[in-house]
């Protein structure tokens, strides 16, 4: 059996769908549906069963977890780079990933995490997946933050000499709909120039980069979701890894390929910085 929290959500139901493509259907799926549109994301996926995360957590404290599982996908997190109740993103983001990973690693299952790019900060430090440099890292927000505990924990505990954790860069793809202001650029470009044949990019307030310049590493979510089921194929291997490209793009690139997919001519406004 197979575990995958966020399941319903972007990242986890692509890795809910591969996992189909591999005709693999023994998945326990565990998210919180909520009042939006998340729920779409499964009704063409194949799995044993749909766990709320309030009542999986009340299953694990009672111990009734079944021991056949063997690798837990930890996807299910708050992703709002802009949540401002720190408790909230302890909770669920640090205090829950500690209790998953124990019981994975004490059950003997395969134990992969979402961690986030988001632990690098203004990347002043690097972005080397490295556990020896993460006492480096400066977040830039509590999202980031909540996800640099767990990294930082899990290396003082050992744990990451067997688990696996993912920075994940800016993935992009199908079934990120419902993630209001924090579906990718393409998405949100591909909107604007539906509705009105442009698209708005924040002008750039750093002297080396010009308006629309400023780089990001961009990964499509299926080839995310190829390389986080390379760890669940190669057990051997452990630690933190970055999830991306490593070839960082400007969003003038970005939002010209999205207007050349729609055969549209591109109009781009550079906008000041809310």
């Amino acid at each position: 059996m197979i575990i995958v929290t966020g399941g319903a959500g972007f990242i986890g139901s692509a890795i809910v769908a591969a996992l189909n493509a591999r005709g693999i259907d023994d998945i326990v799926i565990v998210d919180i549906l909520g009042e939006d549109g998340k729920w779409k994301n499964l009704r063409r996926l194949k799995f044993a069963d749909y766990v709320e995360a309030d009542e999986f957590l009340d299953m694990f404290t009672a111990g009734d977890i079944d021991n056949s599982v063997e690798t837990v996908f930890h996807m299910g997190a708050c992703s709002d780079t802009t949540e401002t109740d720190c408790s909230y993103l302890v909770k669920n983001n640090y205090e829950f990933s500690k209790l998953l990973a124990n019981w994975a690693v004490e059950s003997g299952a395969r134990f992969i995490y979402a961690s986030s790019a988001a632990t690098y900060g203004d990347g002043a430090q690097g972005f080397v997946d490295n556990a020896d440099d993460l006492d480096k890292l400066i977040p830039l927000n509590m999202y980031g933050y909540s996800k640099h505990m767990f990294d930082l924990w899990a290396r003082r505990t050992g744990l990451l000499k067997t688990i696996v954790g993912l920075k994940y860069f800016n993935v992009f793809g199908p079934n990120e709909y419902h993630k209001a202001n924090m579906r990718s650029f393409v998405i949100k470009a591909f909107e604007q120039i539906n509705a009105k044949g442009r698209v708005g990019l924040f002008k750039s307030y750093h002297p080396e980069y010009a308006d629309g310049e400023q780089l990001r590493d961009f990964i499509y979510v299926k080839d995310a979701v190829d390389m986080t089921l390379f760890f669940m194929d190669n057990q051997d291997l452990a630690g933190l890894y970055n999830i991306g490209t490593a070839n960082a793009r400007n969003w003038n690139d970005l939002a010209k390929a999205t207007f050349a997919a729609m055969n549209k001519e591109p109009q781009i406004d550079y906008i000041e910085m809310p």
